[in-house]
This record gives C-alpha cells, structure tokens and sequence, in this order.
C-alpha cells in the first residue's frame, strides 16, 4: 500500500473531508520530513509509515474543533500539528514557532516546496516572540505540562477570544489542578485517532 493509499483509508474511518491534492501535500510533507530526518533528527519517528498515523492523522483530527482563523504552533518542531493542519485549512494562517534554527530551516522548505500561502515559520523563543496582534488560539504538544504553556504564552492570546489549545495524552488531571485561579478549562475533547494506541485529549484553556 502506498503512503497516499494508507492516508486516504485513515481519513475514511473518521468525518474529516480531504481532497486528494490535500492528501498529496501531506504526503509531500512526509516524504520531506523523513529525507530531512536522516540529516537533522526532527522525529524519533523514522517509519514514513508511521509518521502518516502518528504525525499526520494526530494533528488532522485536531482539524474539526478548531475556532478562529489565526493560530501559533509553539514548539512546532518539524511542524507538528501546525503544517497538516495549514494544508487541511488553506484559509486559515498558522505562525509556525521553533527556537531551533534547524527545525526552521526544514519548515521553510516546506513551505516553498508546498506553497503554503498561509504558513509562517518563525526562529525564536516564545517570552520573547511579540505578534503583532493576538492569536485566536495557540496551539501546542510540546509543553510539559499546561501551566508552562498559559504562562510562557500569555502573552499571544486576549482575554475576550484567545484559546490555549494544548494536545495531551491522557487527560492531566494534576495538571489542570495546578492551573492559575484565571486560567480554566472551557472544553476537553477525547480523540479517536485511527490506528493509533493510546489515549489522546485536546484541552481548552481560557483567561478570565
């Protein structure tokens, strides 16, 4: 089976609509990724395989509970979930964020390669990343636990709208207990990723 033949059969066990020059971006970014990870270790996935299951379909399914039109993925690495997610939303804009000049360098790659209109790479460590207005959501899988992300990424998101999305195993129950009294859970989703074992949650976090 090809890498497009396993994506397209993923994407029919769930409600996600993809259209075939979609799934062939996405499989452009794998093949990517893996000739990249030879040279400079952006995933201890090195399966392509794996990568569509474990990369690709775990940041697609994070797709339909989106809200918003401009998002931040901090701690992007080699751009995960923020370039599958791009591709799945061409009229959405996605500032991709990495203080490793490496992981930057693959994803501007990407982004010519693919001729994402809507993705912006950036180099830098988030306290010191100011946009130039706030985000509708950040998201992230890269934090270790949900109060480093609200308090190193206060500053992208507004009271009124900003969402904190962060992408979990299991739910984090002493996580969310160690929560600031102004940061609280609005919603917390279980996601079925096909093929995939274990757990996966998406948790919302508000400001108040």
């Amino acid at each position: 089976m090809t890498l497009s033949d396993q994506l397209a059969t993923l994407i029919n066990e769930t409600s996600i609509e993809v259209s075939e020059e979609k799934v062939a971006l996405l499989i452009q970014y794998v093949e990517l990724l893996n000739k990249w990870n030879k040279a400079y270790n952006l995933t201890s996935i090195r399966d392509p395989k794996d990568m569509v299951v474990k990369h690709i379909m775990d940041s697609l399914m994070v797709g339909p509970l989106l809200e918003g039109d401009s998002f931040i993925d901090v701690g992007t690495g080699p751009g995960l979930p923020g370039i599958p997610l791009a591709i799945l939303y061409p009229e959405r804009n996605f500032v991709l964020l990495d203080s490793l000049g490496k992981r930057i360098t693959f994803l501007r790659q990407v982004v010519y390669q693919l001729k994402l209109n809507n993705v912006t790479p950036v180099k830098a460590r988030v306290e010191e990343y100011y946009p130039e207005k706030p985000f509708d959501g950040v998201l992230s899988r890269a934090f270790s636990s949900l109060l480093d992300m609200v308090t190193w990424c206060d500053h992208l998101v507004t009271v009124e709208h900003g969402r904190f999305l962060a992408l979990k195993g299991h739910y984090p129950n002493d996580e969310v207990a160690a929560l600031p009294s102004n940061v609280s859970v609005a919603k917390s989703h279980t996601i079925a990723v096909p093929r995939l074992e274990g757990e996966r949650h998406l948790i919302e976090l508000v400001k108040s």
